[in-house]
């Protein structure tokens, strides 16, 4: 019974806020369209599409708020105006009792809080749709920050989920692009990051490789989190001190150099990206601070890890061979590679693609280098991405929205922020060595040790393969393999006596000129 009355109260909504006629052109069905009209007759829809649903989202709660955020950012499936409106969403909510805080804080470890803390403030500093963080002092005088899960929130997502998901296999069926908007799979991986941010070790885990990965840029601060008191429910981490990055008078009044600021946000996205394969992928102002501390002037402060985003070798190297097509405005072989990657099917022509490729670099190419965005060019070609049914990955759909929100933030703090001139030798440097002769070496170096151990092994492999297959060498293919063997073992005796008798010239030398005592 739960569940029927959350969904009567999710179709009033709809209704209310007009949220069918955002999708009421996709269905298929006249009557459909017919009953709804019917319904719904006398009502006022004067507000903008994108106004309404976004309204509707907040009406519903927290979890619809959420969603709508990460739709927000599938701006290859939605429209643009009904994008930029769900990037408005905020989740701020009204914090739960102090009283409810302090239980589950002792519920978690097991034991009172002032056996943990010397101090803990009731009043949150923070509170949105998942958790919110209070400000304590631990027994040994740090300073942290404690974010505490909002009671019976999974029992809650689960319901809620279990609603989205069938009302996903509804638009599936009735919707007209039902099939290349793939509700079921966007629903199924809003489920996933929503599983992930109610696990808080599981952020903690994200903020300390992003924090050990960061520690030698010196430009960007993460929080050391406390393992011994970080749980399911109950994260304990570093509290950072800093500014609001959209506080840029007083940023600016306190001495930080704004335009090198912006500048550092460029850098640290790209390392994080390209150097990393590992970045933070909720960027936006609320979760960056900027520190003037002594010690820590002017760097950025990286806060809420609950939504990271990674990157494979091969994605990688993809986006390796795309960027120097794009600098050298090779669109053919942009194109060939979205055939390759299986991005695009095989069928599709690509004299086509590259055409529809070049409309939306070369106007981007032709203007002022600051005016040049790279989130808009990869927003632009996952637009016609619905012309070519080209499926795009979600990684790099989560790179496209923290690039959108780190070019933001950087022309925030400084509108001549030239990117491309920022990151284009970072580029150059990270495609050199991932695709030129520095990183053919260094793959060769990664993989040395296990070809040296391969082989001396590799007669042996041979013959064993061939007896699987029900072959037999003749004897004079065994004695050839046998002898490649022995040589091989030969040579590599050869080079450990070099390295050993080079070491002992050298000990021998150093005796010799610095004396025996």
């Amino acid at each position: 019974m739960n569940q029927v009355g959350r969904l009567v109260t999710i179709v009033v909504t709809v209704l209310r806020f007009g949220l069918d006629e955002v999708a009421l052109s996709a269905f298929r069905q006249r009557w459909v369209r017919g009953l709804v009209r019917l319904v719904t007759v006398g009502r006022r829809l004067d507000a903008p599409r994108g106004v309404r649903l976004r309204q509707g989202l907040e009406r519903l709660g927290p979890l619809f708020v959420k969603f709508g955020q990460v739709l927000s950012t599938r701006r290859d499936l939605i429209p643009l105006d009904v994008a930029d409106e769900l990037a408005r969403l905020q989740d701020r909510v009204p914090p739960f009792p102090a009283a409810q805080s302090r239980a589950l804080v002792e519920r978690a470890f097991g034991r009172r809080i002032d056996e943990v803390f010397t101090h803990f403030e009731a009043e949150p500093v923070a509170s949105a749709s998942i958790a919110q963080v209070h400000f304590a002092v631990l027994k040994d005088g740090r300073d942290v920050a404690v974010k505490v899960l909002r009671p019976g929130m999974l029992e809650i997502i689960d319901q809620d989920m279990k609603l989205l998901h069938l009302l996903a296999r509804w638009v599936e069926r009735l919707s007209l692009d039902g099939k290349r908007l793939k509700p079921r799979e966007v629903v199924a991986e809003f489920d996933g990051y929503l599983h992930d941010e109610l696990d808080l070790v599981r952020e903690a885990a994200n903020a300390a490789q992003l924090r050990r990965n960061m520690q030698g840029l010196n430009l960007v601060l993460v929080p050391e989190m406390v393992w011994e008191l970080c749980t399911p429910g109950v994260m304990v981490m570093q509290r950072m001190r800093g500014v609001p990055i959209s506080q840029i008078d007083r940023i600016r009044d306190a001495g930080v150099d704004i335009k090198k600021l912006a500048r550092d946000g460029v850098t640290i996205f790209f390392t994080q990206v390209f150097r990393d394969g590992f970045f933070h992928a909720d960027m936006h102002p609320g979760n960056i601070q900027v520190s003037l501390a002594p010690e820590s002037f002017g760097r950025w402060i990286a806060l809420d890890f609950g939504i990271i985003g990674t990157l494979t070798e091969t994605d990688k190297q993809y986006l390796a061979y795309n960027f120097i097509a794009f600098f050298r405005r090779d669109y053919k072989r942009v194109a060939e590679l979205h055939i390759e990657s299986g991005w695009v099917p095989p069928a599709t022509r690509v004299d086509s693609l590259e055409s529809a490729i070049r409309a939306v670099c070369e106007p981007q190419f032709d203007r002022p280098l600051k005016d040049i965005s790279l989130g808009q060019v990869l927003l632009r070609l996952f637009q016609i991405s619905r012309r070519f049914n080209v499926e795009i990955q979600p990684q790099l759909v989560l790179l496209q929205k923290t690039l959108l929100n780190i070019e933001g933030l950087g022309r925030d703090l400084d509108p001549d922020l030239d990117l491309w001139v920022t990151a284009k030798p970072f580029l150059e440097r990270w495609m050199n060595e991932q695709v030129g002769w520095r990183g053919l070496l260094e793959r060769l170096e990664h993989e040395a040790p296990r070809y040296a151990q391969m082989l001396p092994e590799l007669p042996r492999l041979v013959h064993q393969a061939l007896q699987r297959q029900g072959l037999t060498p003749d004897n004079a293919v065994l004695l050839a393999l046998l002898a490649e063997q022995r040589a091989t073992r030969r040579l590599l005796q050869g080079v450990l006596w070099a390295v050993a008798g080079f070491t002992l010239g050298m000990v021998v030398t150093w005796l010799l000129t610095h004396g025996w005592a």
